[in-house]
């Protein structure tokens, strides 16, 4: 079982990770948009691809 002290030390970090994150996609936003729309453009088109292949998956479960 891990402490009161362990547990804050934890808060801490995932805080301190959280927030520095949000400040360098501003950053990135900001100062790189063209890289920064590429980069989005790619996650998103990886997202689009795991949603058709399941949807691929189920039409062929069905039918």
């Amino acid at each position: 079982m891990r402490d009161a002290a362990g547990r804050g030390l934890t808060a801490m970090v995932k805080k301190v990770l959280t927030w520095g994150s949000i400040a360098f996609l501003i950053f990135f936003v900001a100062y790189r948009p063209q890289s920064a729309a590429e980069v989005f453009k790619s996650i998103g088109g990886g997202i689009m691809d795991i949603a058709t292949g399941f949807g691929d998956f189920f039409s062929s479960l069905v039918a």
